[in-house]
């Protein structure tokens, strides 16, 4: 996961300097989204959604906690949680593990 979000991030794989900070946001972002995935650790399939988020964190840092920042008619904003466009594919993730636990009744 370290190597792809160098990747995307225009950071040469083998340049270490940076790689405790990476893992760092890696770490912090798996956590959240396991909370958002209700205590489950997220699959494979949902890898993309961490590198993604680990992306715009790492873009962030020295602008945590900022809304808006406008500059000589440059602006940027932030949203409010940076797995909103993400909810839909989190959602159907949560409602397959609810249907696999619900049980089967049989009569005989």
């Amino acid at each position: 996961m370290l190597n792809k979000l160098k990747l995307l991030l225009g950071i040469p794989v083998d340049d270490t300097d940076l790689d405790e900070k990476l893992n760092l946001i890696i770490s912090m972002t798996t956590d959240r989204l396991k909370i958002l995935l209700e205590g489950f650790e997220p699959p494979e399939e949902l890898a993309h959604i961490i590198i993604d988020v680990s992306v715009k964190r790492y873009n962030r840092i020295g602008s945590e906690g900022m809304a808006s920042h406008t500059v000589e008619g440059e602006s940027q904003s932030f949203v409010d949680s940076d797995f909103d466009e993400f909810a839909d594919e989190i959602q159907a993730f949560l409602d397959s593990k609810s249907d696999s636990k619900r049980g089967k009744v049989r009569f005989l």
